[in-house]
């Protein structure tokens, strides 16, 4: 497929807001499990909620740019019983409602509590965060969905695309939140580099995965079944047009065979080894600039990942444009 960079600028900034805002949730739960020590961190998490909310908007940005006709993009939700996108289109703005929500709570400190169990004390911003929690992951399902569910690109048609995005976004947030944790919250910054390393190792096995499939797959359709005969010798000479058409523009990339490894090689550097080297450094010998490094890495690296998911998918129609390709 041709990727549109309005698409792929949409999924890594609400993937890395999702990912960020689970980050600051699970530090919360943790802390009111008494597995992490409790401390003040209203403005900390109030600060990531803001700054979640201004990626997943960002990303909204970049989605008008793939409209035709931004004016009816409200249609979109009338499709919801079958289509993905419409679940997508209704969830994001409930989980940037709620989100928000999130971080007024915690800014201007109405952590009302709620009930008490033993030494656990729930506050309002804790049943808030649930609800977001739950709004992020049906996010996550829908946009993953949108394209796991195309049974005609083999490549997207697996429940690894799904727990890639999910992942992917998840390891980003959690790298933006080890820094911001490295401002705001130090006390808690060795637990969000732990957990960044840990969800960007299982992200590296899980897309590994997926390339090796994707690597395996062989084409169920071929010349013969694209054009209704049955021939066994079959050759096209040309792509059936006296110039470019839809047809050979956004369904095929463009691109050489070096290009697209040079992509996959770079991406795997960029969001998985340097990363996961840096923080681990990073534990030992807390310098800040190298969250810095990692998270401009791995934003770098995602956005070239994002390139080759969409380029790797190989539309059935190209086999009658073979020769273009």
């Amino acid at each position: 497929m041709q990727p549109a960079f309005s698409v792929i600028f949409l999924t890594t900034l609400i993937g890395m807001g999702q990912g960020l805002f689970l980050a600051i949730y699970t530090e919360q739960v943790y802390s009111l499990l008494n597995v992490l020590p409790h401390g003040e961190k209203s403005l900390f998490y109030a600060i990531g909620s803001a700054i979640a909310l201004i990626l997943l908007g960002l990303g909204m940005i970049a989605a008008m740019f793939h409209l035709g006709r931004p004016e009816r993009a409200w249609r979109a939700i009338t499709q919801w019983r079958t289509s993905w996108l419409s679940r997508e289109v209704i969830v994001l703005p409930i989980f940037m409602g709620l989100l928000f929500m999130y971080g007024i709570v915690h800014y201007m400190n109405w952590n009302i509590q709620l009930i008490a169990i033993g030494a656990v004390i729930i506050d309002i911003s804790v049943v808030i965060g649930l609800f977001a929690m739950i709004a992020a992951s049906l996010l996550f399902l829908s946009t993953g969905m949108i394209y796991a569910c195309l049974k005609f690109l083999q490549e997207w048609h697996s429940p690894l695309t799904v727990i890639n995005y999910v992942l992917l976004g998840s390891a980003s947030g959690f790298t933006l939140s080890t820094l911001l944790a490295a401002i705001y919250a130090p006390q808690s910054v060795n637990f969000y580099a732990g957990w960044t390393i840990v969800i960007t190792l299982l992200a590296y096995l899980f897309r590994y995965a997926s390339l090796i499939r994707n690597k395996r797959l062989r084409p169920k359709s071929t010349v013969q079944t694209a054009i209704g005969v049955r021939h066994t010798k079959i050759t096209q000479k040309a792509m059936g047009f006296m110039g470019g058409s839809v047809n050979t523009r956004d369904f095929f990339h463009h691109k050489s065979k070096a290009i697209i490894a040079l992509i996959k090689h770079s991406f795997i550097v960029l969001v998985f080894y340097i990363p996961i080297v840096l923080l681990s450094v990073y534990i030992v010998q807390p310098i800040q600039e190298l969250l810095i490094i990692a998270l401009i890495s791995q934003s770098l690296g995602l956005i070239a990942e994002r390139w080759y998911f969409f380029a790797d998918a190989n539309h059935p129609q190209n086999i009658y444009y073979q020769s273009i390709a």
